[in-house]
């Protein structure tokens, strides 16, 4: 069973000039683990520090302190030690749309990262491979020769996520996944992860603003406030039984499909 664990996780940055010296902490001592197998939910409103900690996860980011582990090993930030770990943890973005180049076919964007990462050689290979991740995503293989644009954003985001799978990480990271996708296929996107996470033992961490989709596709929750985690436990606990303010104005703010609405 992998971990990736987060200890004592924190992030400054230095203000710009106009503040004498200030800083602003954006993730402030954070502390979790994801093991294989489960998905953990990171739930905030914008500009609480979720994006920055998933930064911080990808190493696109230096903490100011702190300790991010896989497996009991510190994450080497550089040479061949660097690459394991972003081969290890990989990243779904949250725009479909800008996460991939117009100008390739679906068959260059699942091939260069199954290059990359010593995962096919030759054309055979590479082009099994490719068919390998159309069908893990549930699409068909004559994807493979389309360009972006002649995909819904649906599809656009089950092959970013095919492209996230092509090194076989532990970790997938997956930020505000859904939130550009039509309401009628994020269901779809979201039951995928759920099935990637079962089939494939997959730790996800699964970083979001609705509370609801937290709940049902998550097995624990943080709630992240201001750069802290404020709340935290199995997903139904956190949100049927809150204990912090700010927990509670989430919960309350989010849809209740059990709540009958009186006529």
């Amino acid at each position: 069973m992998s971990v990736l664990e987060v200890k004592n996780l924190r992030k400054e940055y230095r203000l710009r000039d106009g503040w004498k010296g200030r800083t602003l902490t954006a993730v402030n001592d954070v502390s979790f683990s994801i093991e294989s197998g489960r998905t953990v939910a990171l739930v905030g409103q914008s500009g609480s520090g979720k994006s920055t900690l998933a930064k911080l996860l990808m190493q696109l980011e230096k903490p100011t302190s702190g300790v991010i582990e896989l497996d009991g090993q510190p994450v080497i930030r550089r040479g061949a030690g660097l690459r394991q770990y972003r081969s290890d943890v990989q990243m779904v973005f949250q725009d479909p749309f800008a996460s991939l180049n117009p100008y390739h076919t679906i068959a260059h964007h699942l091939a260069r990262p199954l290059v990359l990462h010593g995962k096919a050689r030759g054309r055979d290979e590479i082009d099994a491979g490719v068919s390998r991740l159309l069908e893990r995503v549930r699409l068909e293989p004559d994807m493979a020769s389309r360009r972006p644009h002649e995909l819904s954003g649906g599809q656009r985001q089950r092959i970013a996520i095919a492209r996230a799978l092509a090194p076989e990480p532990k970790i997938l990271v997956a930020d505000e996944p859904v939130s550009m996708l039509d309401v009628s296929i994020r269901l779809g996107v979201l039951n995928l992860l759920a099935d990637l996470q079962r089939e494939e033992n997959l730790g996800v961490f699964y970083i979001t603003h609705d509370l609801a989709t937290a709940r049902h596709f998550s097995d624990d929750i943080l709630v992240m406030f201001k750069g802290e985690i404020v709340e935290r436990g199995p997903a139904d606990d956190v949100i049927l039984n809150p204990q912090h303010e700010y927990t509670r104005l989430l919960a309350e703010a989010a849809p209740n499909p059990e709540k009958r609405i009186s006529a």
